[in-house]
């Protein structure tokens, strides 16, 4: 069996230490060495960073998030060992942590570092698939002559390169596909390394609730439990005619899964569906004047997004959560792709008109799917003659904001009342 010192990567043999450096940290797997699809995922990502950065934060519970009406972004490790959680609404998060350093985002520095952890993996293998700012699948196969050791020798190197250099810990899950790397980077975190293989997948997988596989949520989860169906085991059971007839193509992905079978590949260009923007406010708000320069704003960050990917979107999504946390989503088809914010605000603004009915929202958030290449979006018509004016109004204002800053120019609804979170 292959054993190898997390450290200094040292053969360790049977023994429970290195030889070498005396670490006790041994990654230890009879499919060590042939497995190359891998999982990594930075610990804590928004936390590690801001630690980094100020040393002092090292030991204390660091909670990055907004004020006290919004959500926990990440929560230290620390922080969690008192119960908080991402997603969390702060005062909970606060009430079971009282003493903690809560820190607003700074999405710019995690954007900067995502993209030097990305580069680094980029060194590894082309074949890297993001999923987040903090998050990626690698397949390695073939890369061994490349960098003259297996793929779980160069992803222990990998992860000490990153430790040493970005300064922030990263856990690596490996296996033979993506669903069990992903699987495997959960299950020492933080700092971890684990290997999952798919001979040992099914019986690991078998005492887990039928939660545990990616997509399944609570509603999914409560509709296979009416069925008889809670652990991954009861798939295992049920096997795949049967649960195709009953789910339909999700049954048969369901099947699949519970023996830890996964025929995806790691896919560089991804997968992305949509792409949005959402702010939790500081006190609840109902009119129309005050949730509209809000919504302008939203709209510029997704148009921004949209124009550095190269992309657009055909439907426009409104999202809105009440004072009592009822969500409540709204779309629109558009008769042409867009990238503008002007567009993807307007449609936005027709939505928003019939959901002001008096209902305070504490949360408001506006996204487009039905992605495009940029190249088929907002060309015009003769229904739509404005069009190329749009799209030169906007080119130039990005231009001007890109050589003087953001705040060159703004519309003037982007300075009317609507405080935010």
């Amino acid at each position: 069996m292959s054993a190898l010192c997390r450290d200094c990567l040292t053969e360790a043999g049977a023994l429970d230490r290195c030889p070498s450096c005396r670490s006790p940290r041994i990654v230890r797997h009879p499919a060590l060495e042939r497995l190359a699809i891998a999982h990594i995922d930075c610990d804590a990502f928004y936390a590690a960073v801001e630690k980094r950065d100020e040393p002092s934060l090292i030991d204390k519970p660091v909670i990055i998030g907004g004020g006290r009406r919004g959500v926990v972004s990440t929560a230290c490790y620390v922080a969690r060992t008192f119960g908080v959680r991402s997603a969390m609404p702060m005062f909970e998060a606060l009430r079971l942590c009282p003493h903690a350093t809560v820190i607003r985002p700074d999405m710019e520095k995690y954007v900067r570092v995502g993209r030097e952890v990305r580069e680094m993996m980029l060194a590894l293998t082309p074949l890297v698939e993001p999923l987040s700012i903090d998050e990626a699948f690698l397949d390695l196969t073939g890369t061994e002559r490349l960098h003259g050791a297996s793929p779980a020798r160069t992803l222990l190197h990998f992860a000490r390169r990153v430790e040493s250099e970005v300064g922030i810990t990263i856990s690596i899950g490996l296996s033979a596909n993506k669903f069990l790397a992903k699987t495997a980077s959960d299950l020492e975190k933080p700092r971890g390394f684990a290997v999952l293989s798919p001979e040992e997948a099914p019986a690991f997988l078998a005492p887990r609730p039928i939660s545990f596989i990616w997509g399944v949520g609570k509603a999914g989860a409560a509709r296979y439990a009416r069925d008889g169906l809670r652990t991954i085991a009861d798939l295992q059971r049920a096997g795949e005619a049967d649960l195709m007839r009953r789910y339909g193509a999700e049954g048969l992905r369901l099947a699949r899964l519970a023996f830890g079978r996964d025929s995806r590949g790691v896919d560089p260009e991804g997968d992305r569906k949509s792409v949005s923007a959402e702010t939790t406010f500081e006190h609840d708000l109902a009119s129309g004047e005050s949730l509209l320069p809000i919504l302008w704003r939203l709209s510029e960050r997704v148009s921004e997004r949209l124009k550095k990917a190269s992309i657009a979107g055909s439907t426009v999504t409104l999202k809105l959560k009440s004072a009592d946390f009822r969500i409540r989503t709204r779309a629109k088809a558009l008769h042409e792709p867009t990238r503008l914010a002007a567009r993807i605000f307007e449609a936005g603004k027709s939505l928003l008109a019939k959901e002001t009915d008096g209902t305070q929202y504490r949360l408001i958030g506006i996204g487009v799917t039905g992605l495009v290449d940029m190249s088929d979006a907002d060309r015009g018509d003769l229904a739509d003659p404005q069009a190329r004016r749009l799209v030169a109004a906007e080119d130039a204002i990005d231009a001007v904001r890109a050589k003087f800053g953001k705040a060159a120019v703004q519309k003037g609804i982007a300075f009317k009342p609507g405080k935010s979170g």
